[in-house]
């Protein structure tokens, strides 16, 4: 499998972080529970929520998994 490049944004006013793979926005995510079935749509692994936020396959900028709302 090749390394993808993911990367969570920083968090907007309204709440949310838009979630990119390889410089194309994918989704945005509300929280990081939202990100639980991520892993598996591009192709890594991951079963749970803790899985996912201590992964080290995301770029959190301006904020780790705890930050949602700017």
């Amino acid at each position: 499998m090749s390394k993808r490049r993911v990367i969570v944004c920083p968090p907007s006013g309204t709440g949310g972080r838009r979630v990119g793979i390889d410089g194309h926005t994918f989704r945005t995510a509300f929280s990081a529970h939202a990100l639980t079935p991520f892993p598996q749509n591009v192709g890594l692994t991951g079963s749970n929520e803790l899985e996912v936020v201590e992964s080290g396959w995301i770029e959190w900028v301006a904020g780790g998994p705890e930050v949602w709302r700017g």
